[in-house]
């Protein structure tokens, strides 16, 4: 039973993670209306029809991921760890904060929510009005290149990128998951980098540094998203393990943030 609570749990935070970012991505990025304004042509006030883009952009996008992952380690963290991603649970087992044996069945619920949340944006968007046709990008997928419209970086940038970031979030997730950090601010951390790396990356890969994430749109997009998928399983996957071994390395790892040197400073102080 508790192993069940805790894969519905990963199932859940993954299913908000997706729903929210992605759906964010596809509905509220960007969103074109009309407006009429008055220009001055010779002393005389015309009317004038323009479009207006009031959508919320790359930093709403970037915000609203880092909600979801705020939210969702605040609701299910306590009951699973608030992992919600393949790749932060490979960084975790990595240095021994997670079982490794428990790992398939995280990476199993965890793409299951992404792609139950992904299932709802599509039922979303068949109704939109005109009718709705699956194409690249529809479900906010990533990619890298400029195949089918979509201007990305190339591979070797788009590999970089994911790999490097993908590392800087698992010393983030480490360091404020110590017993010597304050817990109260783990999630606000993590979910403040998580927005931090969707401002830096959107325009290089739309973002992935989680393999489920990747996984639940491509299915539904196909094509070059499902052709590409293998790079946001294998650069994520990679710099989990970097970030890992990396914090360990230049901290100490575990073994050396008790929080008892943290507590005798204090008193000393």
């Amino acid at each position: 039973m508790e192993r069940a609570t805790k894969w519905g749990a990963e199932f859940l935070g993954t299913f908000l993670l997706v729903l929210g970012g992605c759906g964010s991505a596809i509905f509220a990025a960007k969103a074109l209306t009309t407006a009429r304004n008055e220009v001055g042509v010779g002393g005389i006030q015309l009317d004038a029809a323009g479009i207006v883009n009031s959508g919320i952009g790359y930093l709403g996008v970037s915000l609203a991921f880092g909600l979801t992952v705020l939210c969702g380690a605040y609701a299910l963290g306590h009951v699973s760890g608030g992992h919600f991603n393949p790749a932060v649970s490979v960084g975790l087992a990595t240095v021994k904060r997670f079982d490794w044996k428990e790992l398939p069945a995280y990476v199993v619920a965890q793409c299951l929510g992404a792609i139950g949340a992904v299932a709802v944006l599509w039922a979303v968007q068949s109704s939109r009005p005109g009718g709705f046709e699956i194409t690249q990008g529809a479900f906010a997928s990533n990619a890298y290149g400029q195949e089918n419209g979509r201007i990305f970086y190339d591979l070797p940038g788009a590999f970089v990128a994911e790999v490097v970031l993908t590392a800087l979030f698992l010393v983030v997730i480490l360091g404020v998951t110590t017993k010597a950090a304050s817990k109260g601010m783990a999630a606000l951390s993590i979910g403040l980098m998580l927005t931090l790396i969707h401002l830096i990356s959107i325009p290089i890969t739309n973002t992935s540094v989680n393999p489920a994430r990747s996984l639940g749109p491509a299915l539904f997009e196909r094509g070059t998203a499902l052709s590409q998928l293998w790079l946001f399983i294998v650069a994520p996957v990679v710099g989990a393990v970097v970030g890992a071994l990396v914090w360990k390395v230049a901290t100490g790892g575990d073994e050396s943030q008790t929080g008892e040197t943290e507590a005798e400073g204090v008193e000393a102080a």
